[in-house]
């Protein structure tokens, strides 16, 4: 398997279990009422495992994300940034506006 796919896999991963925990403290500390509403209907199995899908999948793509862009190379830390050209400023220019009344007729 290419290193990259098997760097974003495994980052996933770890952003799915992220969001595993993170379920569960939801359930543990019985936020909102969920602890009581995923054990007493009838729909509340498929709940959790639409809220564990859902969490896993955002959790996985931040971790991803995040590994992704702090991937700098070590001699990034120069102080020396990018060269901008001088942004043009303009000046307002007062336009005389004519204020006659419209004729009719």
């Amino acid at each position: 398997m290419p290193d990259h796919i098997r760097f974003i896999l495994r980052h996933a991963a770890f952003g799915f279990v992220l969001a595993l925990v993170f379920v569960a403290m939801l359930l543990a500390f019985d936020v909102a009422g969920l602890w009581h509403l995923v054990t007493h209907t009838a729909e509340g199995p498929i709940a959790l495992a639409v809220l564990t899908v859902l969490c896993g999948i955002t959790f996985g793509s931040a971790q991803v994300g995040y590994k992704i862009m702090t991937m700098g190379e070590e001699d990034d830390s120069d102080d020396e940034g990018g060269k901008r050209d001088a942004l043009r400023s303009f000046d307002a220019i007062p336009v005389p506006v004519r204020n006659d009344p419209p004729r009719r007729g």
